[in-house]
């Protein structure tokens, strides 16, 4: 599934060519995605200008004239751009085309992803309104953190992923930046002392940092290509390495189900 980084990817890739761009036709081919696809889209979208495109959370938000269209690539939605007369594949669920001339196509092949339209406030709507903060704003710090997990009996890494709590810290993500911190990912997150937080707090952003920077070399793909931004080619510390020597003290990596989700640490590094 496509995580923070690499949906921040997709909207650095394809903002340079839709930004400032209008909408002269949008061809629906699947509407039935994870929630259907509002028929009266094309409509809707006709004639309007993208004014910008931003990310919030793993949601893509472009802002028009009026309202907003949001886009979610769910497990295995990609967003890319191909010329006009690209022949249509079994999983191209919309085109939008622009004034440009260029074709934005969005692809699906499990259609657990969404392609809505958003009228009014966005910070409102049902999908977006219980949204904790970005991992990488000033809004999520240490002191933010430690009032959050106070009480709680969860585990720690359970409280990274509550997009309530904070948005966009995923599975790959959650692992590394716990290694980094020292925290064993089952710990109760109510029994974290706010120095460890502060600690957990900035390893969060520097592992997220790192791979949205990583994911740089992949802007290219998303013209003319097949829009794969693909996991970045970053050396993980504990991600998908069970049963492996930890880099830093030799150990044995454990792994570990947490909510049906593999977790990897090591018993000796983190505590």
């Amino acid at each position: 599934m496509p995580e923070l980084p690499e949906v921040e990817t997709v909207c650095r890739g394809i903002r340079p060519h839709l930004e400032g761009k209008r909408f002269t036709q949008v061809t629906v081919r699947q509407p039935s995605l994870r929630w259907p696809v509002p028929a009266d889209l094309p409509t809707l979208l006709k004639g309007q200008q993208v004014k910008s495109i931003t990310r919030r959370a793993k949601y893509v938000l472009a802002e028009l004239d009026e309202g907003h269209l949001l886009v979610h690539l769910g497990m295995s939605g990609r967003l890319y751009f191909v010329p006009c007369n690209t022949p249509v594949g079994k999983h191209d669920h919309v085109d939008f085309l622009l004034d440009s001339g260029q074709v934005l196509r969005y692809t699906d092949p499990r259609r657990f992803g969404a392609v809505l339209f958003l009228e009014g406030d966005t910070t409102s709507h049902s999908l977006l309104s219980h949204l904790g903060p970005e991992p990488l704003s000033s809004d999520f710090n240490a002191d933010y953190l430690v009032a959050r997990a106070k009480g709680r009996s969860m585990p720690v890494k359970s409280l990274l992923m509550d997009g309530r709590i904070v948005v966009g810290v995923g599975n790959i993500y959650a692992n590394e930046a716990l290694f980094m911190a020292g925290i064993r990912p089952d710990r109760m997150a109510g029994k974290i002392s706010p120095v460890r937080y502060e600690r957990l707090v900035t390893c969060v952003k520097q592992v997220l940092q790192k791979a949205i920077a990583e994911g740089g070399t992949t802007l290219k793909d998303f013209v003319g290509g097949d829009g794969k931004p693909g996991y970045f080619k970053q050396e993980l510390q504990v991600y998908g390495r069970a049963g492996e020597p930890c880099l830093k003290c030799q150990s044995t990596l454990r792994e570990i189900r947490q909510a049906q989700r593999s977790t990897v640490f090591c018993g000796r590094c983190q505590r």
